[in-house]
């Protein structure tokens, strides 16, 4: 079976470290990419059949999309510093980034016509919400979520502190039956604080003909095809994850696991 824990590779000409695609993952829709670039090195790429948004996951750079400046975003330092900085560019557009400090930058794509203008979403306007309660507690960032306009992309990230659970009650998103369920292929972009620690993520369906567990560490993506995909940060080691999820219908609607329903009262 296909491994479903993408690992970095050492930074490459363009400064890539993460590469999936749809090819690599074996589905339809989500790209992800992640680059760390030196100050004063550009980064250009065309989006040809997919929108792209790029986050900042820290440092600062000069952006142009579409033919439009926007100066210079981006200021947290690390993903756990803040919300972050972000640039949508559609397709059938390019982009040019010159980083003004060290920059990590996660590149989000998938399937686009090109309908919607070139944006910046500054920190100010990402909202962080609090769910769950006691060790279920996390801290989620809407970046790109329906509630803001794009073609197919639904971006958020998440801050789970030591020793909490996350994406938990298990749900999934892999049968297209809305209203009570949507299909939305999905990535999970893992980093730790301490660095060197490691995650727990379970990605399961209720047949079991999948049941994989993996132990991200700082830097690695976890797939989800399908099935239930929890997630828990180990005591002593703060999690971020930064979500992309895309499909035939950009509506993300989740499937509880029936025997863990009854905790959405409690959590």
């Amino acid at each position: 079976m296909q491994t479903l824990l993408v690992k970095p590779t050492a930074v490459n000409a363009t400064g890539r470290i993460i590469h999936v695609t749809p090819e690599s993952a074996g589905w339809r829709y989500v790209g992800f990419d992640v680059y760390r670039l030196s100050a004063g090195t550009p980064l250009k790429q065309a989006t040809e059949g997919n929108e792209a948004l790029l986050v900042v996951l820290s440092g600062r750079a000069r952006v142009t999309a579409a033919g439009v400046d926007f100066g210079v975003v981006g200021a947290r330092m690390s993903p756990f510093d803040g919300t972050p900085w972000s640039v949508y560019v559609p397709a059938k557009a390019a982009f040019e980034m010159t980083p003004e400090t060290p920059v990590e930058l996660a590149i989000c794509r998938a399937p686009a016509e090109g309908r919607l203008p070139p944006r910046v979403i500054p920190a100010g306007a990402v909202k962080q919400t609090t769910r769950g309660r006691g060790t279920n507690t996390r801290f989620v960032r809407s970046i790109l979520l329906e509630s803001e306009p794009a073609e197919s992309l639904l971006v958020s990230e998440t801050i789970t502190p030591s020793g909490h659970w996350s994406s938990y009650p298990p749900h999934k998103h892999d049968t297209d039956n809305r209203p009570a369920e949507s299909y939305l292929e999905e990535t999970y972009y893992h980093r730790l604080s301490p660095s060197q620690g490691y995650a727990l993520q379970r990605v399961y369906t209720d047949d079991r003909t999948l049941d994989v567990t993996v132990a991200p560490y700082d830097g690695d993506v976890v797939l989800v095809p399908r099935g239930y995909h929890p997630v828990a940060a180990p005591y002593g080691f703060d999690l971020y994850y930064l979500n992309v999820m895309a499909g035939p219908h950009r509506e993300w609607h989740v499937h509880n696991e029936p025997s863990y329903e009854w905790l959405l009262q409690e959590c």
